[in-house]
């Protein structure tokens, strides 16, 4: 380097993470810098200072771009920096800034890594020490990320907990208090409605105590995948990372799925008038993708409705669905009602609205109130905005309360699994006996909306596989779901819900009613309490496994049987089946025997308490008094 008068500006810079580390302050760097120009005998002409700026790419540094702009005008000729890692930490961006050097005949010195770019060997070691930093920034950015990765993984959600999620433990969780309002804006935009008629309804209303709804709220809402258990991280990036599956869902995917179509076809304009009964439930058998609906109506006023993939050029009638799937009506039909009558009152709300969860979450909202209280009389809140708030919790409150009310009247009630047996054979006994009442009670299939029909499916199935023979499509097997089909499930294995087989009964072929093993005493308290209905009676007879038979007569006196069941646990006892005979119970009903109470009505809303088991069946039928419990879920006259 020539005699050439050093001209310094010294630069100083410190981000936020750097605040709290020794000697890395603004007035240490400055103290520093000051000391070395003066040994050195360099000339100070400014000083140029960037606080709580890092030195990332592309953030921009208002000092530093003083500097340049005075190297520019030759007011100075040398940087002086504390460190290579205080002008950049990108090897980019370093080369940029050699160039511009060359370029003004400027130079570098910094004090802690002795270095200076007034010689080539300055500016080899320059580029070595900038490869190093650079380097350590990505191995730390790369831990970060990884780290991150696990936490989203296991709940952890790096942002604000939105509408229907709070933070709890630091995990994201199901708000009970608001979850509701989240599934209705979903259902509400899949029948139809758009963003601002679903603002408007919810100002209206004052949901949630607001009357400041927006349509992009709800666009934000509608367009979040946390609701369907899935998180986007960085999603206004150039590199988002999707992660499925990482929180509680408060809708399906198949409903966010939808709402995503319906919101490409204009929410304000589009109105669904068409309604495909295996919407989302259904994949190409050639390539996986999820099958598009489309439907014809002809002159005579019928639609018919397609299924087809349009990279694979597949397409079927829905008929080839429904041909297969009406072997499973029936059952679905009357596992709905079951599930209704008995499954929501039992364990709907233990599933989705925990008593304890509940009895936490008023709590959490009360002591909010107390601190919104202690807020106002410290001076933090006007009262204006006091009430505002107050009232916001108030009703937040009121809602929980009222769904623990609900919980609690199912406690009250107190449904057992027996009732869900008892309420089996008594609609059995109804369809037989009183058929004309039960045509009139019971709504089957064909009584269904075809909008009905897909809740119900949309409610049961999974999803729907499908192969293809040839040219034909069929149905390889339906997939229903297990969080609604496990209960079920459990409760036949059991003993406490039946299910229909095929047998044989001497020489005549037929289905029976069957469920597995009970206890004797829970099967003896089952049929008298079926007695203060109706005349049961109860007979045993053996099953001969390598003939698949059974040797009793039931065809020739009409009676019917309602429900056959093994005597002993034989799945305990003889899990490989070697046995040769196996005994069974069965409960029938003759066919003169008549339904014993005076109000029909009475053999489809209600069971015999099991409080009232003492209570003899009467071989001439005549009206008696028994306590009876309501099978329909908190109505009014349940007393």
């Amino acid at each position: 380097m020539s005699d050439e008068k050093k001209k310094c500006g010294l630069y100083m810079r410190v981000s936020t993470e750097d605040q709290a580390r020794e000697g890395f302050s603004l007035p240490e760097q400055r103290e520093r810098l000051e000391t070395f120009c003066k040994f050195k005998g360099y000339e100070i002409v400014d000083y140029y200072e960037d606080a709580g700026i890092s030195a990332k790419t592309g953030n921009y540094r208002p000092e530093f771009e003083r500097l340049k702009n005075d190297i520019k005008a030759k007011k100075i000729n040398t940087i002086v920096a504390l460190k290579l890692d205080r002008i950049t930490r990108s090897i980019y961006d370093w080369e940029n800034l050699m160039t511009f050097l060359d370029e003004n005949g400027a130079y570098l010195d910094c004090v802690n890594d002795e270095i200076n770019t007034t010689s080539a060997n300055g500016k080899m070691i320059s580029r070595l020490l900038m490869s190093v930093s650079q380097n350590e920034i990505e191995r730390t950015s790369e831990r970060t990320k990884i780290g991150l990765a696990g936490a989203i993984k296991s709940g952890h959600i790096p942002h604000i907990a939105p509408l229907g999620y709070k933070h709890e433990d630091k995990k994201l969780v199901i708000d009970y208090s608001t979850k509701d309002v989240v599934i209705r804006i979903f259902d509400l935009y899949y029948n139809g409605y758009s963003y601002q008629k679903i603002s408007n309804l919810f100002n209206d209303e004052k949901v949630l105590g607001k009357e400041n709804w927006r349509d992009s709220t709800i666009v934000n809402i509608l367009e979040n995948e946390i609701y369907k258990g899935d998180f986007v991280h960085g999603k206004r990036t150039k590199h988002p990372i999707y992660y499925e599956n990482v929180v509680e869902p408060i809708v399906s995917k198949e409903m966010w799925e939808d709402c995503q179509v319906q919101k490409k076809k204009n929410s304000r304009s589009y109105k669904r008038t068409l309604t495909y009964l295996y919407l989302q439930k259904l994949k190409c058998p050639k390539c996986g993708r999820i099958l598009g609906g489309k439907a014809t109506t002809k002159k005579n006023g019928n639609t018919y409705y397609y299924y087809y993939c349009n990279d694979c050029k597949i397409e079927f009638k829905e008929k080839v669905i429904n041909d297969y799937f009406s072997q499973f009506i029936s059952e679905l039909v009357e596992y709905d009602s079951v599930v209704n009558q008995f499954f929501l009152p039992m364990i709907k709300q233990k599933f989705d609205e925990p008593k304890e969860q509940l009895e936490k979450e008023i709590k959490e909202q009360n002591n909010k109130l107390e601190r919104i209280k202690k807020a106002y009389i410290n001076g933090v809140f006007e009262l204006k905005e006091y009430n505002e708030e107050k009232k916001i919790v108030e009703k937040a409150i009121s809602e929980l309360e009222s769904k623990l009310d609900t919980t609690d009247c199912v406690e009250e009630l107190k449904f057992t699994p027996k009732d869900i047996l008892l309420k089996r054979d008594i609609d059995f006994i109804n369809k037989i006996k009183l058929d004309k009442e039960h045509q009139e009670k019971t709504k089957t299939w064909k009584d269904y909306t075809r909008k009905e029909q897909a809740e119900l499916i949309m409610k049961y199935v999974d999803d729907i596989e499908l192969e293809l023979i040839g040219n034909d499509i069929s149905v390889k097997q339906i997939n229903f779901r297990e969080s609604i089909c496990k209960p079920c499930q459990e409760l036949f294995d059991n003993g406490y819900i039946d299910t229909t087989k095929p047998a044989i009964f001497g020489n005549v072929l037929g289905n029976i009613r069957f469920s597995n093993y009970l206890p004797e005493k829970e099967v003896s308290e089952i049929i008298m309490r079926l007695k203060q209905y109706y005349d049961v009676s109860y007979t045993e007879a053996t099953y001969y496994v390598d003939k698949q038979v059974f040797y009793f007569n039931f065809v020739e006196d009409n009676s019917a049987i309602v429900r056959v069941f093994p005597l002993k646990d034989y799945y305990k006892l003889e899990p490989d089946n070697k046995m040769e005979t196996y005994e069974f119970g069965i409960i029938y009903i003759r066919e003169e025997d008549k339904f014993q109470m005076q109000e029909i009505d009475t053999a489809f809303d209600y069971i015999p308490d099991e409080t009232n088991d003492s209570v003899l069946y009467m071989k001439e039928p005549k009206p008696i008094s028994v306590g009876v419990k309501p099978v329909k879920f908190c109505e009014e006259d349940t007393e």
